[in-house]
């Protein structure tokens, strides 16, 4: 009876990979620890006026308010008028009013929706004193159902889910077979440098003040387009493809390696930051534009599927690959594209689509190469028709497993 063969190249490592991994983590880390040490240098400013909310939801037809607050004694009574961004989405109650320094007052102002997007309520003053409405600014979203929101968000946690728990089955395939022969280091050697660029970017925008501050100069009263969801995604996706790649060193992994052209787009990558991580440290660029480039190599990162696409293709087979992760990453991937075209209709911002095409491109692309494997896995290489060279060695038992299949068939 033949044993399992294990191929004697478990002295292969994985030099080229890890090697420019390990380069673009150093990297990270220390940009962690430049950051920290800069300190916070915002410090606040004398406010005359505020308000209860900077932000509203509301529907159209529909009425809700916000109060305007005075923060500080004002020197003098004080005339304020309120600017709509685009005239034709609301309508304010009242559009102007006057506060007196003496007997100071709250004001409650009712916004009806007239029509669906998105549009900033500022305000001037007289006297045109810049410190006594800079706070007095409200982001108002104005929606056509309030069904299609609450679907949105259900849309927004499912997608969420399935994305996070997708690394697993991967995982639990290469357990169970003790063996990582069938999937592809090129795509784990771009999606650990990728996960680990997209975290450097989330946790520099989420946690660094100094980092929060340039994105605020660049865009006034924005809102950090960067929640504690996607900083919790981005280092459980990065602590999963570790595991997966711990695997790789422990479990058969035959003759695979990091390709010579992965290890070129990988060199290349770690120039590309080592540069824009200098240029910040000295101060010719800001940090917040070294985020940016660790964000668009990310979005580069889509191309981590060819590799495996590829390998499936020349193998005749798709064992070794979870079909698992796969389905989750579909499911993720269709609903995020969902919630984009919801939210599109349901605030009439079609813009955010068409006319910045990056996310949605990358979620279309993503679920067009999901829908590939799903081709491979089950129609042109189905398991059935699959001998695996980890499982199966003696010609016998190839034999009667081929003569099943044609009884099968």
């Amino acid at each position: 009876m033949s044993t399992k063969m294990r191929n004697p190249s478990c002295d292969h490592s994985i030099p080229r990979y890890t090697k420019s991994v390990l380069f673009v983590i150093l990297i990270a880390a220390f940009l962690t620890q430049a950051v920290a040490e800069e300190g916070t240098t915002t410090a606040g400013s004398s406010t005359g006026l505020t308000v209860s909310t900077h932000d509203l939801v509301i529907l159209v037809e529909k009425t809700k308010s916000f109060d305007v607050l005075v923060y500080d004694p004002l020197p003098s009574d004080v005339f304020v008028q309120l600017k709509k961004q685009h005239e034709a989405l609301v309508e304010l109650e009242p559009n102007y009013f006057s506060i007196s320094a003496s007997n100071p007052k709250n004001i409650t102002v009712d916004v009806l929706g007239v029509r669906p997007g998105h549009l900033e309520i500022t305000a001037e003053s007289v006297p045109n004193d810049a410190w006594i409405v800079e706070d007095l600014f409200v982001r108002i979203t104005v929606a056509n159902s309030e069904a299609v929101i609450y679907t949105s968000i259900v849309f927004g946690w499912i997608y969420f889910v399935a994305w996070s728990i997708s690394f697993y089955p991967q995982i639990y395939i290469n357990f169970k077979r003790k063996s990582v022969v069938g999937l592809n280091f090129d795509f784990l050697a771009l999606n650990i440098v990728g996960f680990t660029l997209y975290s450097v970017f989330n946790c520099g925008l989420y946690w660094n003040s100094n980092i929060q501050a340039e994105y605020a100069s660049r865009h006034p009263r924005g809102l950090n387009p960067v929640l504690l969801n996607d900083v919790v995604f981005g280092l459980h996706a990065m602590f999963a493809t570790i595991i997966t790649i711990i695997q790789c060193f422990i479990y058969e992994r035959s003759d695979q390696r990091v390709s010579k052209t992965a290890s070129c787009i990988l060199g290349g990558i770690a120039i590309i930051v080592l540069v824009t991580l200098i240029l910040a440290a000295v101060g010719v660029s800001q940090w917040l534009d070294f985020l940016y480039y660790c964000s668009y190599i990310k979005l580069a990162m889509i191309i981590k599927y060819i590799p495996q696409v590829l390998m499936n293709y020349r193998r005749k087979s798709t064992i070794g690959w979870s079909i698992g992760n796969i389905l989750l990453d579909f499911t993720g991937g269709t609903l995020s594209m969902l919630q984009m075209i919801l939210n599109a209709y349901n605030y009439d911002d079609w813009v955010s689509i068409f006319g910045s095409f990056t996310k949605f491109g990358m979620g279309l692309f993503s679920v067009i190469f999901d829908i590939v494997f799903i081709v491979q896995h089950y129609i042109l290489y189905r398991p059935t028709h699959q001998l695996s060279v980890s499982t199966i060695t003696n010609a016998t038992e190839v034999a009667a497993n081929t003569k099943d299949d044609e009884q099968r068939y």
